[in-house]
């Protein structure tokens, strides 16, 4: 496993997402159409550690506690990074942010979390603020927002820098389909100041994967089989081949092509894993260094496909110049 930096800490080079983990409200089943449990996912979980991953982001949103909790019972014996969010609402108080981190420490079996994050940007000043007290009592090491835009990321930043704290990290959607972040500014924003950037949806919920096509779609009724219909599915045909072509020529598949393209933006992917083999290919894709012209030829292949998804959750404010689109 290769491993970077976040703040004074050391972490691998990908993290394994829990998005898909359990059911209930948001969850697996509602996104993704599985329905994952502990017994499902405990090979997963035991095969990741031995490859050295370590750093695992989940969210209370996630099946409304439910990733949470099959995370926390199955890293109870073990020693591992754990990245977890709060969701905030118009109405809610302050406090809320402690009593909603401190339920996510008891579903996890932690005294404290390693990375914590404010999941959407709703009232940028209220929640950063709400960081400060939780990070001054050591509830979590590092502070980073979610889904934020660029001057977002900067108020947020301010306000931690006047307390004599800092952001440490940023996490938004980012693929070769969905790369807001570059056209924004973030990206840069992120290597200027030393912020570790977090990519989600790299690959966009399968679609890049080559598993999917018009003949064998996603789940339907999840919000990837609706994301990704058929139409769609048809318009990523030229992006695939070109992920297998330069898999080809690294000896690697088509998602691990488009993970590797991921880092090498110098991003840390967050890659949702099902299932035993994802951990092998996953790990391994940190590995694989893509040329400047292979990079160019993803890029050109993705922007040929007129494919353009932005999560319904995602700040209108922040979408790139490209709608919605198939």
């Amino acid at each position: 496993m290769k491993y970077t930096t976040l703040g004074d800490a050391i972490i691998p080079r990908i993290a394994v997402g829990t998005w898909s983990w359990g059911t209930g409200l948001l969850g697996g089943n509602v996104i993704f159409g599985n329905h994952l449990h502990e017994t499902d996912l405990r090979p997963v979980f035991d095969r990741a550690l031995r490859a050295g991953m370590t750093l695992w982001d989940t969210a209370p949103v996630y099946g409304m506690g439910a990733a949470e909790s099959v995370l926390g019972n199955l890293s109870r014996s073990h020693r591992i990074m754990i990245s977890t969010k709060f969701w905030p609402l118009a109405l809610q108080r302050p406090h809320a942010m402690e009593s909603s981190l401190r339920k996510s420490l008891r579903r996890l079996g932690a005294d404290h979390a390693d990375l914590f994050w404010v999941h959407t940007p709703q009232n940028v000043r209220k929640w950063t603020e709400a960081l400060i007290p939780l990070m001054r009592k050591h509830a979590f090491r590092f502070a980073g927002v979610s889904n934020h835009s660029l001057e977002e990321i900067r108020e947020a930043d301010r306000i931690l820098r006047n307390a004599g704290l800092r952001l440490a990290a940023v996490q938004h959607h980012y693929s070769l389909l969905y790369r807001m972040p570059e056209e924004t500014g973030i990206l840069d924003w992120c290597r200027e100041h030393n912020v570790v950037f977090f990519a989600y949806l790299v690959l966009e919920q399968g679609a890049l994967t080559g598993r999917y096509t018009p003949e064998f779609p996603m789940p339907r009724r999840s919000r990837r089989g609706m994301a990704f219909p058929s139409v769609a599915l048809h318009r990523l045909h030229g992006l695939l081949d070109a992920l297998e072509d330069v898999g080809r020529a690294h000896r690697c598949d088509a998602a691990q092509a488009a993970i590797a393209w991921a880092v090498s933006k110098g991003v840390v992917p967050i890659v949702g894993i099902t299932k035993p083999h994802h951990v092998t290919r996953d790990a391994d894709a940190v590995h694989i260094r893509l040329t400047p012209e292979e990079i160019r030829r993803l890029e050109n292949a993705a922007d040929s496909t007129g494919v353009c998804i932005p999560g319904f959750w995602e700040n209108p404010l922040i979408q790139m110049k490209r709608p919605r689109s198939f």
